[in-house]
């Protein structure tokens, strides 16, 4: 195991910045996720840290050891890709050992160690096959065992489980984090799925236009977060984003200073009377998911708010009345800054 240390890292192709001046600590252990939008940066930051892309300025340390100059295959992590990068004329155990065997690691201990690392992904019955034999989490376990085989101090994911299916998606999440519990080894997790960053990470960074707007705990920035942005990234249905005077008549203690926008969460919505709400407005679309439905609101001027409802509840056409406790409510002032009484 081993810690990270990211100084003002910056990454530029031609004129165009991407990575803006990165500074990020990461401990021994610690599960990370980077999740931002297409285009944020996450997976060139990954790239900066395995060494697949050079640094423009700024400096990566893993553990004591500045590495902005040390090759890739010398910096002690191993990288897990989107694509399984499986090569389809070896077996399993070919495919695992493969790196072992260009760096001429013995075949006695290459063997042993591609059967641990199969044992502890449940591949030892799988060995002897192709990957065309295999079904795609399969293949993704053979990609993760073949980092596992290397030994390394750091695992980075790239959006490891984005080819799969959903169902397999949630089984392989699964897989993931008790791996990271046997090993206890530092991992970095690239993913536009805030499920599975909330689900699996200590952490987690959250990327727009190559710079961070907030790290903290999933239970961090669902509730607290520091940015406009992270509260309507983090979580789903997104938050509800209303001027600051829709509310501000129902509330004893007013608003904070500074703030103009109010933040609620569709689940922390309640439905009431039309008379007897916060918010009013008649429902436009009810979506039904089983666990619940999605009340699409059509307010009185105009706005459109989503209310997780866990009945059948009213349908559409229909006018309701809408409150929330005001410990729910998240203020925001015009530059997207979270204000609060504290």
């Amino acid at each position: 195991m081993t810690s990270l240390s990211l100084k003002n890292l910056r990454k530029s192709f031609g004129t165009a910045e991407i990575i803006k001046g990165i500074d990020l600590d990461i401990a021994d252990g610690e599960f990370v996720a980077f999740v931002g939008p297409s285009g944020c940066g996450k997976s060139t930051l990954l790239r900066l840290i395995s060494g697949l892309e050079y640094i423009t300025a700024g400096d990566l340390f893993i553990g004591e050891r500045r590495m902005n100059d040390v090759q890739a295959s010398r910096r002690g992590v191993a990288m897990v890709f989107q694509s399984y990068a499986l090569y389809p004329h070896l077996t399993v155990q070919e495919n695992m050992g493969f790196g072992l065997k260009v760096r001429k690691v013995p075949a006695a201990e290459r063997e042993a160690r591609v059967r641990e690392a199969a044992g502890t992904l449940k591949l030892e019955g799988l060995l002897d096959r192709y990957p065309r034999q295999l079904s795609g989490g399969q293949r993704q376990r053979v990609a993760i065992g073949r980092a596992i085989v290397a030994d390394p101090d750091v695992f980075l994911f790239d959006e490891p489980l984005s080819n799969l299916d959903a169902e397999l998606r949630v089984h392989m999440r699964s897989e993931i984090a008790a791996l990271h519990a046997r090993l206890g080894s530092t991992m970095i997790y690239v993913t536009h799925d805030q499920i599975e960053a909330m689900t699996l990470a200590d952490r987690i960074v959250v990327l727009r236009d190559g710079v961070i707007e907030q790290v903290g705990t999933p239970r961090e920035l669902y509730t607290r977060p520091a940015k406009l942005f992270v509260a309507q990234f983090i979580g789903s249905p997104r938050m509800n984003v209303l001027p600051v005077e829709r509310v501000a008549q129902g509330l004893p203690a007013g608003v904070p200073a500074g703030a103009s926008q109010v933040g609620m969460r569709p689940e922390h919505l309640r439905l009431v009377a039309p008379e007897a709400g916060m918010l009013g407005g008649k429902i436009t679309v009810s979506e039904y998911t089983g666990a619940a439905s999605m009340l699409h609101v059509a307010l009185d001027h105009g706005e459109t708010v989503l209310v997780v409802n866990n009945d059948e509840g009213p349908r559409p056409g229909e006018r309701i009345g809408l409150t929330i406790d005001p410990r729910d409510l998240h203020f925001f002032d015009d530059a997207g800054d979270r204000r609060s009484f504290d």
